[in-house]
């Protein structure tokens, strides 16, 4: 079950009390839908929200039910992924602001050197359909070189915002052959993988059968749009109020 919170999106530019409201709304909201286990798929949620919703609201709603991040599953295989040492973030400026991936990064590998830069305008770029127009390419060059020159040892640049993987061929474009790229997909669907492995009894309880069912507290003729730039697909979506 998809729940796109795209009427008070974007969540970057919000403040950490903004943003924690609003995702606790959708956590809340989800868990009265049937979820067991949410998944914050959203950079500055899991960086803003998670753990206050993990300490504080989880054992006052439901302690067995579960709500997990996407940023640590990204930060426990940097390790991997970078020669050097060095690793860069490119995110909103609220998962900047928030220093997430340094003290995750830095949590499991105390060596690595982590510097990040907000790119503000890359969401909008991907959100109006933008992110292969020629345009798209000074905001792309601008930050890569902003963070390359905060440190130029960087081999591995994480791409901190789920909305960037779009612009991925500017991206290549304009960063050295050989820096690693590192969206985040596919370390946080192997991580969920995992988790399952670990926890049988959550596991257990999530339905099986690939079905998808889309949420959205916009226009659902609006959210069919957008999700048709990310899926390639159509998709049917009924409008939710959250709040």
């Amino acid at each position: 079950m998809y729940l796109g919170d795209n009427a008070r999106a974007p969540y970057g530019p919000r403040s950490f009390d903004v943003v924690y409201e609003f995702t606790r709304q959708a956590v809340v909201r989800l868990f009265e839908l049937g979820c067991n286990l949410v998944i914050l798929g959203c950079n500055t949620a899991s960086a803003k929200a998670l753990r206050t919703i993990q300490q504080v609201d989880l054992p006052k709603i439901d302690p067995s039910r579960r709500v997990l991040g996407i940023i640590r599953p990204t930060a426990e295989v940097i390790g991997q992924l970078t020669t050097s040492r060095h690793v860069g973030i490119l995110a909103t400026e609220g998962t900047i602001r928030s220093e997430s991936y340094r003290l995750e990064i830095q949590k499991l590998y105390p060596d690595i050197k982590v510097s990040g830069v907000a790119c503000p305008f890359w969401v909008p770029l991907v959100e109006y359909n933008e992110a292969d127009s020629p345009g798209a390419d000074y905001f792309v060059k601008k930050r890569i070189d902003q963070l390359m020159r905060l440190d130029p040892e960087i081999d591995a640049i994480i791409l901190g915002c789920t909305h960037y993987p779009l612009l991925m061929p500017k991206i290549v474009k304009y960063v050295d052959p050989g820096v690693r790229i590192i969206p985040q997909g596919e370390y946080v669907a192997e991580s969920l993988r995992n988790y399952f492995v670990r926890h049988p009894e959550m596991e257990s309880r999530c339905s099986k059968g690939g079905h998808v069912e889309y949420l959205t507290t916009e226009n659902p003729d609006k959210f069919r749009e957008s999700a048709q730039i990310f899926l390639h697909e159509h998709v049917d979506v009924r409008n939710i109020s959250l709040g």
